[in-house]
């Protein structure tokens, strides 16, 4: 990624044998959940394992969890995660598609970066579960002299389960660093303008493909338990948010949007309405034309190419539907690369002007 950094030096009036310095500069640490390193068994199984054991993720306790997990869950689950994975797998790359993706944006916002900044950024990528790891980055941006760091989960709407188990990585790779860099990590930017701008252009442009206009937009976010919100998480309220702030910029009313969540597991009650049974209930009720939006997700991947893509609009189909639109996540369109820097320019503020 973006490194322009010249041969490490020693100081002016340092003694001779002092350790050569790299020259300082700030480090701008992109991070997204992750993805497995092939869909094969194994790798998919120490994929799963990491993400399912994660407390953010799933808080039931470990002498209860561990052993469902490990000895009849992921028995089973690599086996049926690895066949969803493989439909959409970029083969050519050998990679999943959200690791293509996160590559392309992060080249993107580094070629950004440079024009305002030149040399004096490093901007590359993590992910919070597999490779690359985020200890392995850190510790690379502090042998490349960033002596700040600007840590950057793509979530657009914070939750415990994404957000902040991202910033509990990237706290745990600095507790490793002799010479820790001063850090910041980004406020959500659900309700950015640039980020709302470019949401809306891609509707837009999804809609100016259609022969005729869908009925409704399904605006489909990941889910989370309902009681994660009654503790006090915030990503139901900013995900709201979202919607309505995305139908006054298209200029529609109420009966042209609307909110579900998807993604449901296990036994207990998530955020309601799910995404799932809301499409096929829209069929019934003769909406024959539906277009599908996930703002929550910053690039496609196995819950957008293939739950959405595959499964939720079976579910739609099934029920009597006739037309579904998937319109992509933003991606590496210009337009988000543009809101993502934006954002970027305004936590840097300070540090780099």
């Amino acid at each position: 990624m973006l490194d322009k950094t010249p041969s490490a030096t020693c100081p002016a009036h340092a003694p001779a044998d002092h350790p050569p310095v790299t020259r300082e500069k700030v480090g701008i640490l992109l991070a997204n959940l992750g993805t497995p390193d092939h869909y094969s068994y194994w790798p998919m199984r120490r994929y799963l394992s990491e993400f399912l054991s994660d407390k953010r993720v799933i808080d039931y306790p470990a002498w209860k969890w561990q052993p469902l997990l490990q000895l009849i869950i992921l028995t089973k689950r690599p086996f049926s995660s690895g066949a969803a994975y493989k439909s959409i797998w970029n083969h050519d790359k050998g990679e999943s598609p959200l690791m293509t993706i996160t590559k392309d944006q992060t080249q993107a916002i580094a070629q950004a970066m440079e024009e305002t900044y030149g040399d004096q950024v490093m901007v590359d990528f993590c992910m919070r579960y597999g490779n690359p790891s985020t200890e392995a980055k850190v510790e690379a941006m502090v042998a490349a002299g960033c002596r700040k760091i600007l840590f950057v989960p793509l979530y657009p709407q914070y939750a415990g389960a994404t957000s902040a188990t991202a910033n509990d990585q990237f706290f745990r790779a600095l507790m490793r660093q002799t010479w820790q860099p001063a850090v910041r990590t980004i406020e959500p930017y659900f309700d950015h303008p640039a980020y709302i701008e470019a949401l809306a252009k891609s509707v837009e442009e999804g809609y100016a493909k259609q022969e005729q206009k869908p009925d409704i937009l399904v605006v489909s976010y990941h889910g989370m338990p309902q009681r994660y919100l009654r503790q006090g998480d915030p990503y139901h309220c900013q995900c709201q948010k979202t919607t309505r702030l995305l139908r006054e910029r298209l200029g529609w009313d109420e009966t042209q949007i609307t909110t579900t969540f998807q993604s449901v597991f296990g036994p207990e009650e998530w955020l309601r309405p799910y995404t799932v049974e809301h499409v096929a209930e829209l069929a019934k009720q003769g909406k024959k034309r539906i277009a599908v939006i996930a703002p929550a997700f910053s690039a496609d991947c196995i819950e957008t190419l293939e739950e959405i893509n595959e499964e939720i609009r079976e579910s739609f189909e099934h029920a009597g539907g006739e037309e579904f639109t998937y319109i992509p996540c933003l991606n590496d369109a210009p337009s988000h690369v543009e809101a993502l820097s934006q954002v970027l320019r305004e936590n840097l503020a300070g540090w780099l002007d």
